[in-house]
């Protein structure tokens, strides 16, 4: 079967599907922006489009994220074009909606089948928009308008699918009711024979080499931003340090914008933070934070299982795959209680809650933890547990995906 993936950061959420799609025998091609000249990736070929972001246009400022995701739709269009006069006919198309890049493709291929990975959708009220008061536009006129329009490329894909899948119960649940039977949810999968614990686990980051023997308390974000509770864990970060005078407290992230948008002013989330709080810190502590900035994918497995605690929040949006990857590795999880996070993590089961907004919580469930060797070891083994019962890549989420793909193309892919 002939299987063409649309994703403008190939492999993203299909880092594990595509792959062993081409070890049951299909044939696998992706059309990505992320490479400037067709290459192989484990089996799949890769084939660029090449993008460039519109400029110069007039529009209404609403239609900012649509007109994005219609110019990059239809770059894909003619790149799709181009693959058909080729002789390329693909039998199940499989795009993430969130770019727009499946606007058109059934007009160049009407029979084949649509599948959408459908992320999440955008409500005016009980997810992201409007959580955090420190961020809400008191003043701005229209931001429900424009979340509408945000949605509406997504939208029209979820519609033109046949199919859709989703990563979490709760993000399955923003999407619009009459479209929700069209879901099935089914995470990306976790590799726990990678993301396991390992009691001699060592990594040096920064010139530092940590061990299970260090009180390591580990914070993860792709980008360190608002959406991720970065500002929060600021804040509560001169208190831990005074609580726990020998603990490492190591930050893995980026210094770009993932979600949202970047500081009024300019700068970065990180310069602003560390400049509300650095007046707070002696010196001493200070020494004991480390900002890692983006780490290779061993190294972090190897900090996950080195760490004493594990902190993550988020606002109710996606859920990071860092979380269930530190919950593979049996870490001791302190997490804010947010959706989708409630959906993994179960008040002192598999973790231990706190209110997002309340960084002396925070503060407080992680000294807890480092105090309490037994409960830290019962959560770790929980939250391990946890994953490996409905999260697990091999056991769990890849033979699910192979049914969702083998329902969407009307036959068995093996």
């Amino acid at each position: 079967m002939k299987i063409l993936f649309l994703h403008q950061n190939f492999p993203g959420q299909f880092k594990h599907l595509a792959p062993a799609l081409v070890r049951k025998g299909h044939q696998v091609v992706a059309l990505t922006s992320r490479v400037e000249k067709a290459q192989k990736w484990q089996g799949v070929n890769m084939v660029p489009y090449g993008w460039a972001e519109p400029a110069d246009q007039k529009h209404h400022p609403w239609l900012t994220n649509l007109n994005g995701a219609l110019h990059r739709g239809a770059t894909v269009f003619k790149a799709a074009h181009g693959l058909a006069q080729q002789g390329y006919l693909p039998d199940v198309i499989i795009a993430h909606s969130g770019w727009g890049e499946a606007l058109f493709v059934q007009d160049v291929w009407p029979n084949a089948r649509l599948g959408v990975f459908s992320e999440f959708h955008y409500m005016a009220e009980g997810a992201d928009i409007g959580f955090d008061p420190e961020f809400v536009l008191t003043n701005a006129f229209g931001e429900v308008a424009r979340m509408r329009m945000r949605n509406i490329s997504m939208r029209l894909q979820l519609e033109q699918a046949d199919m859709a899948l989703c990563p979490t119960d709760w993000q399955a649940s923003t999407h619009p009711a009459g479209l929700r039977e069209k879901i099935t949810v089914v995470h990306d999968g976790i590799d726990t024979a990678q993301a396991r614990p390992n009691p001699g686990a060592r990594v040096t980051l920064n010139g530092v080499t940590l061990s299970r023997a260090d009180e390591v308390i580990t914070f993860v974000n792709r980008n360190l931003e608002p959406y991720r509770g970065f500002h929060i864990f600021m804040r509560g970060l001169g208190d831990l340090l005074r609580r726990r005078p020998e603990a490492r407290i190591v930050i893995v992230g980026s210094d770009g914008v993932s979600y949202g948008t970047a500081p009024k002013g300019g700068g970065t989330w990180k310069d602003r933070m560390i400049a509300e709080v650095r007046s707070g810190i002696s010196d001493a502590d200070w020494a004991r934070v480390m900002f890692v900035g983006k780490v290779p994918y061993g190294d972090f497995l190897s900090l996950l299982q080195v760490s004493r605690v594990h902190l993550y929040l988020t606002y109710p949006f996606v859920l990071s795959w860092s979380l269930m990857e530190a919950m593979a590795c049996e870490a001791a999880i302190v997490a804010s209680a947010t959706q989708p996070v409630q959906e993994v993590i179960d008040d002192g089961e598999t973790g231990l809650l706190f209110g997002f907004f309340d960084a002396k919580a925070m503060v407080d469930q992680v000294e807890r933890l480092c105090l309490d060797a037994d409960l830290r070891a019962h959560l770790g083994r929980n939250a391990r547990a946890r994953v490996l019962e409905r999260y697990d890549l091999q056991t769990i989420c890849l033979p699910r995906q192979f049914q969702w793909v083998s329902d969407l193309a009307g036959v068995s892919v093996g």
